[in-house]
């Protein structure tokens, strides 16, 4: 392979960019939301002399949101946000059609970190983040940027905390709204998506039966919901670790055993991590782990799953499978990490269905649109996803589907506004 460039873009093939496309009409065929709004962008041309920049697992659902910020009349630069999860001939498909691409799978870490800051110096007036890193480089490397950023939008839980850490510590200085915390986020993106694409990447890269397997599914958020109630569905037995006694009380009530992970490593077949901690698999766990377990992370950073301790512990190391390492342990146990402790949905699959995203990502385009409105008045903040916007994706997207719902009467609606009876 090649690094190729066009119109400024670096992406590994630009030979690739038909094939590319045809994942991008595929994606874009089943996004009825976004395609409802980019209508109405291009007409009105509302991001017209703004330039954006995104950090997101850039393959063909994202491109579609791309583009249509490229068609609202915005100047668009894009990189990934993981290593391994770039596709190199959406990238170049991408880079075909106008928007700067700095992307490509599996880069060196110092591309990784050079590709970020090529899509900072593109000078944004805002910013569509996943996971953090561009607002960390903004606050942390390139201050000298900021000046010109109105705010922009997070996408992931990871980032989110992140971002609340900053706000905490008053370094925060930029407007940003958390869009993963919208009901229309987490509600299907993170359960349904997550919930789907997970065991999508898990059976591509293993080829293996769920049902009859112990599951372990680790932190019980929206995204660990998701991938149990999946399991589950799957025939599988699901356990479920938490450190919230709350989350840990729903996940009985919803009918999976709950055990500290002292006790869950010496039950589990397959584990999948979805905290957004680190080290919540280590090296006291892999001691006690079966022979033959899977191990698979769905969180946004490969901290999860202690890889150093494993690399230490293992006598002997091999790639068995396309996605999957073997680490034979002192004792002979043979203990499996799927795709290097990256995101699984992602690097093994597809990530999350294009039905999804697509009310995750029109989020994303109208939350833009109010930063760039009203960046001046809402302050540097972490903030919630205006419930009007969040209703509308919805509205949206019930009327994509053709179903139809009740509205409140005048008085019904007086009489929950009234405290008399």
């Amino acid at each position: 392979m090649h690094m190729s460039s066009t119109m400024d873009s670096v992406v590994r093939d630009m030979s690739l960019a038909p094939q590319g496309r045809l994942k991008m009409d595929w994606a874009r065929q089943h996004m009825p939301v976004l395609n409802r709004i980019r209508e109405m962008f291009i007409a009105e041309k509302p991001l017209a002399g703004q330039r954006v920049a995104i950090s997101l697992h850039l393959e063909a659902k994202t491109a579609c949101l791309a583009e249509l910020l490229r068609d609202a009349g915005a100047q668009v630069a894009i990189t990934g946000s993981n290593p391994l999860s770039t596709k190199d001939d959406v990238a170049a498909a991408l880079a075909e059609s106008g928007v700067t691409v700095f992307a490509k799978y599996h880069p060196t870490p110092e591309e990784y970190d050079e590709h970020l800051m090529m899509t900072l110096e593109t000078r944004p007036d805002l910013i569509i983040d996943d996971g953090g890193d561009l607002v960390s480089i903004l606050h942390s490397e390139r201050p000298d940027l900021m000046e010109q950023v109105k705010g922009g939008c997070e996408e992931t839980t990871t980032g989110i905390l992140r971002l609340r850490a900053m706000e905490r510590s008053k370094e925060l200085k930029l407007p940003m709204i958390a869009v993963n915390d919208a009901y229309s986020k987490f509600l299907f993106d993170n359960r349904y998506g997550t919930g789907q694409s997970v065991w999508d990447g898990i059976n591509k890269a293993t080829n293996l039966v769920v049902a009859g397997k112990t599951v372990v599914v680790v932190g019980y958020g929206w995204c660990g919901r998701g991938v149990a109630m999946r399991a589950e569905g799957l025939g599988a037995r699901v356990v479920v670790t938490e450190v919230d006694p709350i989350k840990a009380t729903e996940a009985h009530m919803d009918g999976y055993t709950v055990m500290p992970m002292s006790e869950a490593v010496q039950a589990g077949d397959v584990f999948v991590t979805t905290t957004g901690n680190k080290k919540v698999i280590s090296g006291k766990h892999f001691d006690r782990m079966k022979d033959g377990v899977l191990m698979a992370n769905a969180g946004h950073f490969d901290v999860e799953i202690d890889k150093v301790s494993l690399e230490d512990m293992a006598v002997n190391k091999r790639v068995v499978r396309k996605d999957i390492t073997e680490y034979e342990m002192e004792d002979g146990r043979k203990l499996h990490l799927l795709c290097d402790g990256r995101l699984v949905n992602l690097v093994a699959g597809d990530g999350h269905p294009a039905e999804i995203m697509d009310m995750t990502f029109a989020l994303q385009t109208l939350c833009l649109m109010y930063v760039n409105e009203n960046h001046d008045r809402i302050g540097r903040h972490v903030l919630d996803v205006p419930y009007h916007i969040d209703e509308q994706v919805a509205i949206y997207k019930l009327e994509s589907l053709g179903i139809q719902i009740d509205d409140l009467t005048k008085e019904q609606e007086e009489y929950l506004a009234s405290w008399r009876l």
